[in-house]
């Protein structure tokens, strides 16, 4: 039996945000970049696994190819 059975293929999430943090953006949907553009920073920094490391490298991901986190009002 191998690992990769049940695993789908990752997207463009940049691998240096962890394992931790792409297997918890993947158990709430994301697998793609442009998907986090309809999320704010706070909001990814709730799930379980996802921390100011991956939220940095997230943020310097998107911003190279011009885009961004959303912004929720506080």
């Amino acid at each position: 039996m191998t690992s990769d059975t049940n695993h789908r293929p990752e997207g463009d999430l940049p691998r240096s945000i962890g394992a931790p943090a792409r297997r918890a953006l993947a158990a709430a949907g994301y697998a793609q970049l442009a998907q986090l553009t309809a999320v704010s920073e706070a909001e990814l920094l709730q799930l379980h696994g996802v921390g100011p490391k991956a939220t940095r490298l997230l943020r310097e991901a998107l911003a190279a190819r011009g885009l961004a986190f959303a912004e929720r009002d506080r």
